[in-house]
């Protein structure tokens, strides 16, 4: 393995490292505000196209996820259960239901969000530098 090769590699292991301690944080941060990763993901993505004007149907969140629209569905379904989001029915599409943060989800979600604030700004700063090494070494 030739020395080029081998500080690719560290890269890839630090910028692993780095995002799973961000993982991690995220972790340890929304089970604080009492949600999984999972579900402060679910009501992030909700939250970010109701601030878009883009109010969100269960379809519209697997992309988003990475998920599949089962595993989606079941996120959504125990998130209603929670008392974390509402349904109403779309006005455009009375077949379709769009989905919203009620004040406990909202609280949660805001609590989170805040709480990984630093971290955001860490895996950054960490992405930012793993981008200049990356075009530092490609020259």
């Amino acid at each position: 393995m030739n020395h080029s090769t081998k500080r690719e590699l560290a890269r890839a292991a630090a910028f692993r490292s780095e995002l799973r301690r961000f993982l991690r944080r995220t972790e340890i941060v929304a089970s604080q505000a009492g949600l999984t990763p999972e579900r402060y993901d679910l009501l992030l993505m909700i939250q970010a196209g109701v601030d878009a004007d883009a109010p969100l149907r269960v379809t519209d969140l697997c992309g988003s996820l990475q998920l599949r629209q089962t595993a989606v569905t079941e996120n959504v379904k125990r998130a209603v259960e929670a008392g974390l989001i509402g349904r109403r029915p779309s006005p455009d599409d009375r077949r379709a239901t769009l989905l919203y943060l009620t004040e406990e989800g909202e609280r949660r979600l805001w609590s989170a969000y805040e709480g990984l604030r630093g971290d955001r700004a860490d895996l950054r700063r960490a992405l930012d530098d793993l981008d200049l090494r990356l075009r530092a070494a490609s020259r």
